[in-house]
């Protein structure tokens, strides 16, 4: 029996897998349901990890049928408005784009039903020898593991079994709003992000706005400032929180600084924090981690696709060693560490790329075509 803990995509890419290799295995989560928050906005699923993950899971098919076709267009404006890079989806399966809550959808409904407990809160997990554990849930359950993955995001239980490596702030944070029936209510700003991806980008700050499917524009606003500098902003007041936001883009073109004073949605702040690029462990008898619990790093588009790999080559270490867990994990981690690494370390360099201090025009030259 494999015990997971969280059910987030990387979690149930593992879940996934072992299934299909008739391996039993449980997910908790500390949900109260599958529905019960938001599970974020669009991603791009990657050839060579996110959409290979699926493939191993056998979702490949279910995956292009949720596919928002379209939204890989790409736009890149000045502050004014101005358009500096405007490039079509051209239709290809290299990175589409699609709902994370919808990838997730198929992920849970390619389960057994049983399979994630939901509202298990997991308080601490205490080694038994022997490779077990026993899992203490805030509900005041417990549960023993016998081979124990933590896939529960940058604040894991369970890391602790394995690492004393506490995740730092990184610098930057995000600020998440919503605009919804946009073609109606906020034509400007609709036409200024288009049918795809729109940044607008200056050095330390900028916004990165996606049309999603349902007549939506998802926004993150970007601001590379110390931590206290948001403990300013009284987000508990949504109006004033969205007005002091805004500020910061005061001269900016007003269909640019709709994405905030005009958002749908009480602005809420995601502050970004990361491991050491080159996190690894020795190994622990029965229990490893993957995507964010053993890596979490800068967004730089691979965070999610990563987790997934993970969660799909682990489940085909274990189906490869029966009985032999030790060998499995440690095949896992061997190429995960590597990976994971030089993920992190690409990731540096392309925030350095988009809000660095020759932002934007760094970026912009990567979509000029080559002579």
């Amino acid at each position: 029996m494999v015990t997971i803990v969280g059910a987030g995509l990387g979690g149930l890419t593992l879940a996934r897998v072992l299934h299909l290799n008739g391996i039993p295995v449980t997910v908790y989560d500390a949900d109260d349901s599958a529905g019960a928050r938001s599970q974020g906005g669009q991603l791009d699923l990657h050839e060579n990890d996110g959409q290979r993950a699926l493939g191993i899971a056998r979702l490949t098919d279910e995956y292009r049928r949720i596919i928002h076709w379209g939204g890989g267009a790409q736009r890149i404006l000045d502050p004014q408005g101005g358009v500096l890079v405007d490039l079509p989806d051209n239709g290809s399966m290299a990175r589409p784009e699609a709902l994370r809550g919808d990838i997730r959808r198929i992920l849970l409904e390619s389960l057994p039903a049983g399979t994630v407990q939901w509202g298990r809160k997991l308080r601490s997990a205490t080694p038994l020898g022997a490779g077990r554990h026993e899992l203490a849930f805030a509900d005041g359950s417990t549960a023993v593991s016998e081979l124990l993955v933590g896939a529960d995001g940058a604040w894991s239980k369970v890391r602790p079994l394995v690492s004393d490596e506490k995740p730092v702030y990184a610098g930057m944070s995000y600020i998440d709003l919503y605009l919804h029936d946009v073609d109606e209510r906020h034509p400007a700003a609709a036409k200024a992000v288009g049918s795809g991806a729109m940044k607008a980008l200056v050095p330390g700050r900028g916004f990165l706005a996606h049309r999603e499917a349902g007549d939506v524009i998802h926004t993150y606003v970007v601001f590379l400032r110390p931590v206290e500098w948001f403990a300013e902003v009284d987000f508990a007041d949504p109006g004033a929180a969205k007005s002091r936001i805004a500020a910061e883009f005061d001269g900016w073109a007003p269909e640019l600084v709709s994405l905030i004073a005009e958002g749908d949605t009480a602005p809420v702040l995601r502050s970004i924090y990361e491991l050491p690029n080159r996190h690894r462990w020795e190994r622990v008898p029965g229990v490893t981690l993957l995507g964010d619990a053993a890596h979490v790093s800068l967004p730089g588009g691979d965070g999610a696709n990563l987790a997934m790999l993970d969660g799909a080559e682990l489940g085909q270490a274990i189906a490869a060693h029966p009985g032999d867990p030790e060998t499995a994990l440690a095949a896992y981690e061997d190429v995960m560490f590597p990976r994971s690494e030089a993920a992190a370390i690409a990731a540096h360099r392309t925030v350095e790329l988009i809000f660095g201090a020759n932002a934007p025009h760094g970026l912009v030259d990567l979509f000029k075509p080559r002579s």
